[in-house]
């Protein structure tokens, strides 16, 4: 049996994660709209063979968001000068289903994937904060049942305007005359309970048939919408045992849909902070700890319940329980994790300062955090992982001293094997609907 193998993506995130990221020494405090920043992290990321470059998005914000959120790139726009400057890297760019016409969304992803040859990726998203209604002229907010009811009848939308156009549709044939074969270009004629879109999509099939979707939910209707669609999900856990029971029941249910639960690959957030010593590194994580005013801390809080202001509050006393409630109108997963560390007593202050900096698993020596992705990987708590740089020069350090390591013990590639971001990944690509009801019907 083949040895798996870690799946890597690192997220552009400018000027950090972080409220108060952007305060340290060494960061670059415009990085957020900085071609040159991140084509070095691109550079650097492809150099150390990572799978994938991933973008995430917001579309609404307001004083109290974060500074990469507040000035920021769009993703598709720097993803593709990224594609300019990489070769091999694939390009995964977040776009919600909510605030974006599937028409659209298709064509900028196929662009993208026809830029780059064949590296794009798609996270699907279904966007939680209530104020991105406003910036589009809806009255309200879709509400989280119906806004994964509208992503299930999008992303077919969107897969059938990639398959508008057969691979070989394109006769360009100079001698005849003939650019297109007219019966391999499809028109979609969708008409359904939220989306009405004829097609077909101007322009043809990608290189690798079409982008790799990606997921981003863990609610309970996030994780059967990825175990259902998705080829790779971006996730949080904690600790190794939480992240088992995730990847457990989240593989339970792909399997269930009839997939091959080995074609979804989930890579959870981690942020390595890399020491020569153990002691070194728990310095670096307390330097980045420091940073972090309660203020911003609080503000942070608020992001996962529609940026609720718990300003408002004593910081000294329990979480507010009223506020409970709108975990279910916002990002569930996220308030989920909020709510857990309410319901064992800590004050809002601790919460606060918890998730603000988080530790996790990931602090000590190039040796050690080899040892804890190893770990992660053959115990099933994860196919790989989604790395932030907490700390500016981190990615080089995780370059130049955890990737040697785990090549060196066979659970990492030692390059690229050429070809599309779904050759990277070992996905196979889609074959179009078109070509392949074609075949069926000539070997009737």
């Amino acid at each position: 049996m083949t040895q798996r193998q870690l799946k890597l993506g690192f997220i552009l995130h400018g000027v950090g994660p972080g409220w108060d990221d952007w305060r340290h020494p060494d960061a670059q405090v415009d990085a957020s709209t900085s071609l040159s920043f991140y084509k070095r992290q691109a550079q650097t990321a492809e150099r150390g063979k990572f799978d994938y470059l991933f973008v995430a998005d917001s579309v609404s914000i307001n004083a109290r968001s974060s500074p990469h959120y507040l000035n920021r790139f769009e993703p598709l726009t720097i993803l593709s000068a990224l594609a300019a400057v990489t070769e091999h890297i694939g390009l995964v760019g977040t776009a919600t289903v909510s605030y974006t016409e599937p028409f659209n969304l298709a064509r900028q992803f196929a662009s993208l994937d026809h830029i780059s040859g064949g590296r794009a990726g798609w996270n699907v998203v279904t966007s939680w904060l209530e104020g991105s209604a406003a910036n589009f002229g809806k009255e309200e907010h879709l509400a989280h049942d119906v806004r994964y009811r509208l992503a299930e009848e999008y992303l077919e939308v969107v897969k059938g305007l990639w398959d508008s156009w057969e691979d070989d549709a394109l006769v360009r044939d100079k001698e005849t005359g003939q650019f297109l074969d007219p019966d391999k270009l499809h028109e979609l004629n969708h008409k359904g309970a939220f989306l009405s879109v004829k097609g077909p999509l101007n322009i043809s099939r990608s290189p690798q048939g079409q982008p790799v979707i990606f997921q981003a939910g863990s609610s309970e209707d996030g994780r059967s919408y990825a175990a259902k669609h998705a080829e790779a999900i971006f996730t949080h856990q904690n600790d190794l045992e939480e992240a088992k029971l995730f990847y457990a029941d989240v593989k339970a249910r792909a399997r269930g849909f009839g997939r091959d639960p080995e074609q979804l690959f989930i890579v959870p957030g981690a942020r390595p902070v890399i020491g020569s010593t153990e002691a070194e590194a728990e310095a670096k994580h307390q330097e980045l700890a420091s940073l972090v005013t309660l203020e911003n801390a609080l503000r942070a809080l608020g992001r996962s319940f529609n940026d609720h202001n718990f300003s408002q509050y004593d910081p000294d006393g329990p979480f507010p329980q009223e506020v409970a409630a709108e975990g279910l109108k916002s990002n569930q997963s996220g308030s989920a994790r909020v709510l857990e560390l309410a319901r064992q007593g800590l004050p809002l202050r601790e919460i606060a300062l918890r998730l603000a900096t988080p530790r996790g698993q990931f602090v000590g020596t190039p040796e050690q955090i080899a040892d804890r992705f190893q770990n992660w990987l053959e115990e099933r708590g994860s196919d790989g992982f989604n790395l932030f740089e907490p700390l500016p020069g981190q990615l080089d350090l995780f370059v130049d001293q955890v990737v040697p390591i785990l090549q060196k013990r066979g659970i990492y590639k030692q390059d690229y094997p050429g070809g599309t971001f779904r050759d990277t990944l070992g996905l196979p690509k889609p074959e179009n609907r078109h070509t392949l009801a074609r075949s069926r019907r000539s070997a009737a």
